[in-house]
């Protein structure tokens, strides 16, 4: 009752407007001589998107019969700044056209490496930082079949792509862009961004944020649903994405990517409105830009603008937030579906798989949570308590460190009935310190009776 009634009355604030609104600002540099007539620019960070969805669907293709071969190509969209590199994914299908085919049409010379979050990552092993820990893992992804580590638990598909948005995507919009970014004295609106753009510093400062989060720019003619279609290329959605009647999607303006498309998916399913808040904050915030048409922004503009952003940041953590809360869910069913069958002689294999898939995306998210150079405190320590270094595993081991060689070591830890209840204390964490009104796959009225299992398998332990 109290989440339909939040839902109605958030969908009361925004609604879609009636227009066709599109995130596309005229010019307002004074002085520029140029033939533009957009001061919108954020190919580049489109570019980084192509390489993260890139990356994704080689890992899939990692075999130990052919590491050498998959390690270069891997590093060609994770290191490599080199021309010519085709795109992967998105890639047009029947039904659904796409423009681009090559990195270098959305934007020359870029790479996911050095955007990569430097501060320190205490939820995974090795004392690492955000883009160490994207190596190591692609490294060791690189020693797998299809990203598949069974010994450890881990999906180097999920933790990869989850946690290159959250260290890539997130942290330079969130930490960089829309904080020391948008201070008066940096990157002033009354001169270019560089020489020769037909944009100030602040619009594209605030652009490129806009560009990270992954949204199209007609996004506030869109409805979540539609949002997610996009992103799956649906035939019957393709009228919906080309916005310009062109017949094809254009990557850089009409596809959705990363958190976006989760903000929508969640939206679609809790009844939320995570993803036409932070765009509708997006828009308000450049129209607040091109209204001071080219000149300093004043004091009141800043602080408005600084409002934008906080409702921006606050929105798109508890995004994540989200995502990791439904993860958390899903490998607390998992552990119940693997109880089950190793007492019924049912499919191990398939349901330690889902779990491993499962674990490596609620990890994912909440080591992007770490990415924001936000100090989390106590929640931070108190997640990567409950989730650990890997699932815990059968025997109940669980990595607790890497060794000199950066191999990882395993050690005895909780059983997997209480790894069940740490999901629910992870959910209840995530769900009171993030304040989250969606909580897909709440699993947080079980605690009760996990807690008697618990402590039945503890008695029934002292017994033995």
């Amino acid at each position: 009752m109290k989440k339909s009634l939040l839902a109605s009355l958030i969908s009361l604030s925004i609604t879609l407007p009636a227009v066709a609104a599109e995130y596309d600002f005229d010019v307002t540099l004074k002085g520029y001589q140029g033939e533009a007539t957009s001061s919108v620019s954020y190919g580049g960070q489109i570019a980084r998107h192509a390489l993260h969805n890139s990356l994704k669907k080689l890992i899939k293709k990692t075999s130990t019969d052919n590491s050498d071969v998959t390690r270069v190509e891997m590093n060609t969209y994770f290191t490599s700044t080199d021309a010519g590199r085709a795109i992967i994914d998105p890639v047009s299908k029947d039904g659904f056209p796409i423009l681009q085919t090559n990195i270098d049409e959305l934007s020359k010379g870029k790479n996911l490496e050095s955007s990569a979050y430097k501060g320190a990552i205490s939820g995974w092993p090795g004392s690492l930082s955000g883009a160490e820990v994207l190596a190591d893992m692609i490294d060791k992804a690189n020693q797998t079949n299809a990203g598949f580590d069974a010994i450890n638990g881990y999906d180097y598909i999920q933790l990869i792509s989850k946690f290159t948005m959250g260290a890539v995507f997130y942290n330079k919009a969130v930490n960089h862009y829309l904080d020391e970014k948008l201070e008066a004295g940096a990157y002033p609106n009354n001169t270019p961004y560089k020489e020769g753009v037909p944009y100030t510093g602040k619009e594209h400062v605030w652009d490129e944020a806009f560009g990270y989060f992954g949204a199209p720019a007609h996004s506030l003619n869109l409805t979540p649903k539609e949002i997610v279609q996009i992103v799956k290329l649906n035939p019957e959605y393709l009228e919906k994405a080309d916005f310009n009647k062109d017949g094809k999607v254009d990557l850089t303006s009409e596809m959705a990517y990363a958190h976006a498309y989760y903000a929508a998916s969640i939206d679609s399913s809790g009844g939320t409105e995570y993803f036409h808040k932070i765009v509708q904050a997006f828009y308000d915030g450049r129209s607040l830009i091109k209204n001071a048409k080219g000149e300093i922004l004043s004091e009141e503009e800043l602080k408005q603008l600084h409002a934008y952003a906080d409702t921006i940041k606050t929105a798109w953590q508890q995004v994540i937030a989200e995502a990791a809360f439904k993860y958390a869910g899903s490998v607390y069913r998992d552990l119940a579906t693997l109880d089950a069958a190793s007492q019924t002689g049912g499919d191990v294999k398939k349901a330690f798989r889902n779990y491993v898939k499962h674990w490596g995306e609620l990890k994912g998210f909440a080591l992007s949570l770490s990415a924001s150079g936000q100090d989390l405190g106590a929640t931070e320590v108190q997640l990567n308590r409950l989730i650990g270094f890997s699932p815990v595993l059968f025997g109940g081991s669980q990595v607790i460190a890497v060794d000199g060689n950066g191999e990882y070591v395993q050690s005895t830890s909780v059983s997997m009935k209480a790894y069940q209840l740490n999901m629910i204390k992870t959910q209840n964490l995530l769900g009171k310190a993030f304040s989250l009104n969606a909580r897909l796959n709440d699993e947080t009225a079980n605690i009760t009776n996990v807690l008697k299992q618990v402590d039945a398998e503890s008695n029934s332990a002292e017994n033995d």
